[in-house]
């Protein structure tokens, strides 16, 4: 898609609340000879509306393979996402992260001029910062290329290989990074993210867990919601288990959360 001015002017995902809830990780579709098919997003956004009731998504993390994608692609992905779901969804998260700066720059100022309601951006993962003021100048010099746009980190050691605690990046973060939103906060270290809630709830930043199984417990140290491939399809499903959890019904929410860990375990044994 090539975006004119006039297209610009008629999109609108300026976010009218904090975002929170569900966030589904949105998948990339694929034609068969791998070119990346964006007639069906239209169809793909109605389904999360209408099937899932989920109104959040995060594009081109890391369950649409983004970091495997072109920068084109990457903005052709970008570009459809937000015009597909004008009036229709409520956040379009664009995940801007590369391991090339330069790269993620860009990325990060095209997610500003389409009009996306956020951006996100991983630590480097290859040669990688070994302190936090490091990944802070890292994640600044991407976020001031969209100064008007919400800023997420997207936390995920397991795959990046930066373990440095998100409750230490968090300290004094906003002077930094005046866009700064919140954290998408991929990994099982429940105590990390305890002391960032406990130690930010002025802030009212945005903690969005990233482990689909372990949902119900993050929602007990105060998670505000969460980004996951499941919510693609158990969307629904876990929209029922936070009813449950805010009631409190304790018992029927463990019923949901095991339902998602039944069924990811049945996945996990599939790729076996």
């Amino acid at each position: 898609m090539n975006f004119s001015p006039l297209w610009l002017q008629s999109i609108s995902m300026t976010p009218k609340r904090k975002l929170q809830g569900l966030v589904a990780a949105t998948i990339t579709p694929m034609t068969p000879d791998g070119q990346i098919n964006l007639s069906v997003i239209h169809q793909y956004v109605d389904y999360l509306v209408n099937e899932q009731n989920v109104k959040n998504v995060f594009v081109n993390g890391t369950t649409g393979e983004g970091l495997s994608l072109s920068i084109q692609e990457r903005k052709q992905l970008a570009e459809e996402w937000v015009c597909q779901g004008q009036n229709k969804l409520d956040h379009v998260i664009i995940h801007v992260g590369a391991l090339s700066l330069p790269e993620s720059q860009e990325l990060a100022r095209h997610a500003a001029a389409i009009g996306a309601s956020g951006i996100a951006a991983i630590a480097p993962s290859f040669f990688k910062p070994t302190n936090k003021d490091e990944l802070i100048a890292f994640l600044q010099k991407i976020a001031s290329e969209a100064p008007a746009v919400p800023f997420y980190y997207y936390h995920i050691p397991s795959l990046t290989g930066v373990k440095i605690r998100v409750e230490e990046l968090l300290d004094g973060i906003k002077e930094r990074i005046p866009t700064f939103q919140g954290v998408k906060f991929s990994d099982t270290d429940l105590l990390d993210l305890a002391q960032c809630i406990n130690k930010n709830e002025r802030e009212q930043f945005a903690f969005l867990y990233g482990v689909d199984e372990q949902l119900l417990s993050a929602l007990a140290v105060g998670a505000s919601g969460a980004v996951g491939s499941t919510y693609n399809y158990l969307g629904r499903k876990t929209n029922l288990m936070l009813q449950a959890f805010a009631k409190p019904d304790l018992l029927l929410a463990r019923k949901y959360q095991f339902l998602t860990g039944e069924f990811l375990n049945f996945v996990i044994k599939l790729a076996l």
